[in-house]
């Protein structure tokens, strides 16, 4: 695991960077694909988790939660409108043919939510955010004191900080009215669910304009 932040980590990746899970002190947030497995509990065994939280309901977060919270028995919590989509393994389309195509790909296996979190909840020192958009139930975890954001896919930064694709995007309209809400609060430290992290408080304000 990569240290970050007090009481942060990143997990590793493999590719590195592509899909990302952090272990935030006790709390595993996101659980990438379900090829990831393996590598998620290499690096969390013999560690204590309390609990595992998705940031939103797409497979390549929450594809290997149910393997996660089996083997830990800790409770998965998730932003309330994506509770659904987690239980049942049916995360919501978002618009357009491609869409369409992507929401019939197998899904991770299905695993019952035990809290769904909402604006201002609190999990390991962080605030939630509510931040819909890339999903209808999208969230971010925000830690006001040192200025550090888990944004999820919000924002992606693959090769650059950018909005997520727009295939995947559940409403992209309501995704940019949540980049700019982040970007506002210039954070010190951005963790994303794909790509490297980022320190520099100034540049997700200059992607939003």
């Amino acid at each position: 695991m990569r240290p970050l932040a007090p009481g942060v980590h990143q997990l590793l990746g493999r590719p590195p960077h592509m899909v990302n899970a952090y272990l935030v002190e006790d709390v595993l947030v996101d659980a990438g694909t379900p090829s990831a497995r393996k590598r998620i509990t290499r690096q969390l065994d013999g560690r204590a988790i309390a609990a595992h939280v998705v940031t939103h309901a797409h497979p390549d977060h929450f594809g290997s939660s149910h393997a996660v919270c089996e083997r830990y028995d800790v409770p998965l919590w998730a932003g309330a409108k994506d509770v659904e989509a987690i239980t049942t393994a049916t995360p919501v389309p978002s618009p357009g043919l491609a869409g369409s195509l992507l929401s019939r790909m197998k899904m991770p296996s299905p695993h019952p939510v035990a809290r769904g979190l909402g604006e201002g909840d609190e999990v390991a020192g962080f605030t939630v955010l509510d931040v819909p958009g890339h999903s209808p139930g999208h969230i971010a975890l925000w830690r006001d004191h040192d200025g550090v954001l888990i944004c999820g896919d919000v924002f992606f930064n693959l090769l650059r900080p950018s909005a997520p694709p727009k295939i995947l995007t559940f409403d992209d309209e309501r995704n940019r009215a949540s980049m700019r809400r982040l970007a506002e609060l210039r954070p010190k430290l951005v963790l994303f669910g794909h790509g490297r992290p980022l320190r520099d408080p100034d540049r997700l304000l200059r992607l939003v304009g």
